[in-house]
């Protein structure tokens, strides 16, 4: 199961309060439609078949297809020149 560090969880409660989502809301992690990578986007609450990582009241959905591409990785975040940027490195 995908975790999420403190930086993790710290950027993805502010990102989703500057955008005015619902406490339902979070971030969206599901395979693009090639199925090669991993695209994150806003959503204002989790679509039918997602998984649901709620820590500390940050909020990640996580499609299907992306859960098993996740599984035993963690979440981390850091400032970057185009704002937050946010990696994935296995669980240790």
């Amino acid at each position: 199961m995908l975790t999420l560090t403190q930086n993790a969880q710290s950027a993805i409660k502010a990102i989703t309060a500057e955008a005015g989502l619902p406490d339902s809301g979070g971030v969206r992690i599901a395979v693009t439609e090639e199925g090669s990578q991993l695209q994150m986007e806003l959503a204002p609450e989790p679509q039918a078949g997602d998984d649901v990582i709620d820590t500390e009241g940050a909020r990640v959905f996580t499609s299907e297809e992306a859960t098993q591409m996740l599984d035993g990785q963690e979440l981390d975040a850091g400032e970057t020149p185009e704002g937050t940027g946010f990696t994935l490195r296995q669980q240790t």
